[in-house]
């Protein structure tokens, strides 16, 4: 299969979610608290075999999986991701004991997961992390500092945590860990954001994690940062797409009944032609997404390069198709509740989460230099 053919059942797969997002998960999005992980949501995402599929599908389905919810239900799409953002790192780099005691529970909705990595002073340079594990006993470590801007916090079961455990190392210092909420020292707050989720900061004060905590090997942690935002960059890309798609539909069924000027908005060409410009790019952002999946599924070795590269192109697509979108319904779309004032600020956050924009210029801008030096 290439990467810019589906095959038919993906087709049909992805029409099922888009209408079980609709009719099943928006009703119980509707009904959560701004700021707040909706576990009802969750869970009916586990009891559906959605989250699940997290640890046994592909790239490419995890992209087609998130592209579908987003059409429908950006809520559920977002609590889906974050449950494997959170969790990749345990079924990729956890132990058989981590797996069994955390995989079910994160599959069937029963546990939420959480990936902190940011920090006040080390949001797009995360090899620049300070928060510090300092060594307690032979086997064993303190977690001291701060984690902000953490998804699902702080309302999170269970948090991959990344410290600094060799001061003055940059990347090569810093070890991954598995760490219950429940953890003694583990705090959290909420942070007000424009977009509904749960969203917060983490303050560690002495908290204890032992070698059974970490995730792959010490000193070794960035490596798994970075082995879960090469998978789960793609597929931001498609949670992008998916909001381009949406906005791009209501704004072809509004242009098409809206009366203006003596005739339909789509009759007119300076709007015509804004629609046909959001559906290329729409279009050109969700292959270059399923191209990047593809990559990734097929242990290519120029993934960094193009998860950066979909992940950039469909984030500012996205942008752009539903910052016109709104102009082109005019001031009924930042009504509060409207679909398009909903996406128009959820739009924004993908820019800047898993790698800001700039950052991915930054990496694939280092691909193609190291390419030239190696030949």
């Amino acid at each position: 299969m290439t990467a810019f053919s589906l095959e038919p059942e993906q087709l049909a797969r992805c029409a099922e979610l888009r209408t079980l997002a609709a009719e099943r998960l928006r009703p119980l999005a509707e009904k959560g608290e701004p700021g707040r992980v909706n576990r009802a949501l969750v869970a009916e995402l586990g009891a559906l075999g959605l989250l699940s599929r997290l640890f046994t599908s592909g790239a490419l389905d995890l992209c087609l999986m998130r592209e579908s919810l987003a059409q429908a239900c950006t809520e559920a799409e977002t609590a889906l991701a974050l449950q494997g953002l959170g969790a990749h790192p345990v079924h990729a780099h956890g132990t058989p004991g981590q797996r069994q005691r955390w995989l079910p529970r994160v599959s069937d909705g029963t546990a939420v997961a959480a990936f902190a990595l940011s920090e006040p002073g080390a949001g797009s340079d995360a090899a620049a992390l300070s928060l510090s594990a300092e060594r307690d006993g032979p086997d064993g470590w303190r977690l001291t500092g701060e984690k902000c801007w953490i998804s699902n916090a702080p309302d999170a079961d269970l948090y991959t945590v990344f410290a600094r455990t060799t001061p003055g190392a940059g990347a090569r210092g810093v070890t991954a860990f598995l760490v219950p909420a429940d953890r003694p020292g583990l705090t959290g707050s909420r942070l007000d954001m424009i977009a509904p989720h749960a969203i917060g900061a983490l303050t560690f004060d002495g908290v204890p994690v032992a070698s059974a905590d970490v995730l792959g090997e010490p000193d070794a942690g960035f490596r798994v940062a970075m082995d879960t935002l090469n998978l789960f960059r793609p597929s931001v890309g498609a949670f992008a797409v998916g909001m381009a798609q949406a906005a791009l539909d209501a704004t072809v069924a509004h242009t098409a009944a809206r009366d203006a000027f003596g005739g339909r908005l789509k009759d007119l060409q300076a709007v015509a032609h804004q629609v046909a410009e959001m559906s290329v790019r729409t279009e050109a952002a969700r292959l270059m997404v399923y191209a990047a999946a593809t990559a990734y599924d097929e242990g290519a070795d120029d993934v960094p390069r193009r998860s950066a590269m979909a992940k950039l192109l469909a984030t500012e697509t996205a942008q752009y198709v539903v910052d016109t979108a709104v102009q082109l319904h005019g001031a009924r779309a930042l009504c509060r509740g409207h679909l398009l004032e909903h996406l128009y600020r959820e739009v924004r956050a993908p820019r800047i989460y898993e790698g800001a924009s700039e950052v991915q210029r930054g990496i694939i801008a280092k691909e193609l230099y190291k390419n030239l030096e190696a030949r």
